[in-house]
């Protein structure tokens, strides 16, 4: 509970039940802002591949005539969940989260994940 910051938002999305990785962005220059990751993975070069494929979606929209906000994006592995979350408050930045399906939920995620970014001091 509480009031997120963007230093403390990586450490609060891991707590997430099933958490693997999490890193906050910046879309504009690609530079990882924080991070919080179980070892051996690359949590830096798997948030800024990221980048990519948010403005590659932007970029989809934009052509479709597609105007709302993108909420979130969603990959889905054998065993892992991903998901892109641009922040509304920060519109440079987005929140990246990898989490277990062994051990996570989607919805759970994504409502976290929403809680999260609603508490977030700008």
């Amino acid at each position: 509970g509480g009031a997120a910051s963007l230093e403390t938002m990586p450490g609060k999305a891991m707590g997430l039940c099933g958490g693997i990785a999490t890193g906050v962005v910046d879309y504009s220059s690609t530079r990882v802002l924080g991070t919080a990751g179980v070892a051996g993975c690359d949590i830096e070069a798997a948030a800024r591949g990221n980048v990519t494929v948010l403005r590659a979606k932007r970029d989809v929209a934009r052509r479709l005539g597609l105007w709302g906000t993108i909420q979130d994006i969603l990959i889905t592995l054998e065993d892992q969940i991903h998901l892109i979350r641009p922040l509304k408050s920060f519109p440079h930045l987005f929140l990246y989260l990898a989490i277990t399906q062994a051990h996570g939920t989607l919805a759970l995620a994504r409502f976290k994940l929403k809680t999260l970014e609603e508490a977030l001091q700008p």
